[in-house]
């Protein structure tokens, strides 16, 4: 297979800022201090609300775009990843590449995946790049979670926030995109799922009721059962660490970094002390974005310094679907 690489990488936030002290004002059993230690979040960016995953992944788009020096027409192919696209036909990917100017002989499409959105989106490119269908892929993220959460669902409130990234997938850059492993059960759709407004549930359910602990609980909005989420995460994850490993011939003591889906600290902590991967080994991203769901690994990735990145870096996205991905990114010297 041909080699492919990430040659950028931007990402857009909502001017919006939710701090925990406002969630705190509206739950006051959740101290801002409480949230911060638990969930690793102290505030997030929130889309307003006329502002759309399709419109957030343009911003990303044309931050990268202008900031790298990117000559449109070189970009032959567009993969939008999001779970809230503006409509359910056409593709978003196809309106972003009119709003971006892309040439007409550019291909675009849609996928839809979650946390470990990312790392299939790369898969993708790089399935493109080999088979020679593509020579400079943009991939991007887009999520507006915040519009499926209620707003008096303290726990999902806490924890998501809305962004976009734009990464050039292409054959040269300065991380190598390495070897996949992937996965899915299915099984556990339910466990993490808005369950109206699709085709199969098309009208609004209208069955608001709140449990004992005054949490909402609505087929319209987004509901998690946090308990399986968690389960689930320290049942494949090390799994998907230790397969990933393999499928690149390489040992646990290769990997420099660690770069998780950013779920939120209490799992991350877990998964870390579970894994025995040393702190200054273990990336946290999530302090002042929270969990972008398909967009926190990119996220992390950006802010990294290309004048200093480890040798190997391990990816591993995880969540919704229930679906998880893991790929080894090598830098590249003299970048």
């Amino acid at each position: 297979m041909g080699k492919a690489y990430i040659k950028a990488i931007s990402y857009y936030l909502p001017e919006k800022v939710v701090t925990n002290t406002e969630i705190a004002e509206l739950f006051p059993d959740w101290s801002a201090e409480k949230v911060a230690s638990k969930i690793g979040v102290i505030e997030r960016h929130i889309s307003a609300p006329d502002e759309t995953s399709l419109d957030m992944a343009e911003k990303a788009a044309l931050s990268l775009i202008k900031r790298h020096d990117i000559d449109k027409d070189d970009i032959d192919f567009v993969l939008l990843c999001t779970q809230s696209p503006d409509y359910f036909l056409p593709t978003s990917a196809c309106i972003l590449q009119d709003r971006l100017g892309l040439p007409l002989t550019c291909g675009a499409l849609d996928f839809n995946l979650g946390c470990s959105g990312y790392i299939y989106g790369l898969a993708l490119a790089k399935g493109l790049l080999s088979s020679g269908t593509a020579n400079n892929i943009l991939l991007v993220t887009s999520e507006t979670y915040s519009k499926f959460i209620h707003e008096k669902d303290k726990g999902n409130r806490t924890i998501f926030g809305d962004a976009a990234t734009a990464t050039l997938v292409s054959k040269s850059g300065y991380m190598e995109i390495m070897e996949f492993d992937l996965g899915t059960d299915g099984s556990g759709a339910e466990n993490l799922i808005v369950k109206r407004g699709g085709m199969r549930n098309r009208n609004s359910a209208g069955n608001l009721q709140f449990d004992d602990a005054g949490n909402p609980q609505s087929e319209d909005h987004l509901y998690m059962n946090g308990s399986e989420i968690f389960n689930f995460t320290l049942e494949f994850i090390p799994k998907l660490v230790y397969k990933t490993l393999e499928k690149n011939n390489m040992e646990f003591d290769n990997i420099d970094l660690f770069v998780f889906h950013q779920v939120n600290k209490y799992m991350l902590e877990f998964l870390r002390k579970k894994l025995k991967i040393p702190h200054d080994k273990f990336v946290y991203h999530m302090e002042h974005v929270g969990n972008t769901v398909s967009s926190t690994i990119p996220i992390a990735l950006a802010e990294l310094d290309k004048s200093s990145l480890p040798r190997h870096l391990l990816l591993a996205g995880f969540g919704v679907g229930l679906s998880w991905g893991g790929v080894i990114l090598n830098s590249c010297e003299n970048i």
